[in-house]
């Protein structure tokens, strides 16, 4: 966050706007297939023999079992997701989404990712905020696009964008941002009200 923060207050002296994204990714860390993640740990970051056969061995044959009630439900194997509260599942979770980048990429966009908190940022001057707004929403269609295919599920209804920079904000003219089905302006990232 700090890192958003920082950049958009260095464009904010070239007297620019940043449009900030908060992508809201649903259940996350319980959605990671497992068979793309060993196929992308292997091709796209080189684990290979030992080290891929430990990841494999960490996220395969897992299992679970529900308690409710004082009634145990029958074990079942886990064939998504990675451990929570593991050190790993954090970093799995951003080597399996690492090809976001390159999607925010080729919109001109950047990525801020930690763990499944990604914040896509535009920056731009007042009068091309039109723009940045439709370039800002065709990245996150395809970013919808490429989690739907990588089964995680983008939710718009939690996805937040705000505007950073007040004194050039006051001079935009547009008050709502479209994102996927909602219109959006809202001013929180990662449970810290930002106030200028």
């Amino acid at each position: 966050m700090l890192r958003v923060l920082s950049d958009a207050l260095t464009t904010a002296d070239d007297r620019q706007v940043t449009l900030i994204t908060l992508l809201d990714l649903s259940s996350a860390f319980d959605c990671v297939d497992h068979v793309p993640l060993l196929r992308r740990l292997q091709y796209n970051f080189g684990f290979t023999d030992n080290v891929l056969r430990w990841m494999t061995s960490f996220v395969s044959g897992r299992t679970q079992q529900v308690s409710y009630n004082g009634q145990l439900s029958s074990i079942r194997p886990v064939q998504f997701g990675v451990p929570h509260g593991s050190v790993l599942g954090p970093l799995l979770f951003v080597l399996y989404t690492a090809d976001l980048n390159k999607v925010i990429a080729s919109h001109g966009l950047r990525l801020h990712q930690h763990a499944d908190d990604c914040q896509v940022c535009v920056t731009t001057s007042v009068d091309d905020a039109a723009l940045a707004i439709d370039r800002l929403a065709g990245c996150v269609a395809d970013v919808g696009a490429w989690t739907s295919s990588s089964r995680l599920r983008l939710n718009s209804s939690k996805t937040q964008v705000m505007w950073r920079h007040k004194n050039e904000i006051d001079k935009i003219n547009i008050r709502s941002v479209p994102v996927l089905s909602s219109t959006l302006i809202i001013a929180r990232d990662l449970g810290v009200v930002i106030v200028d």
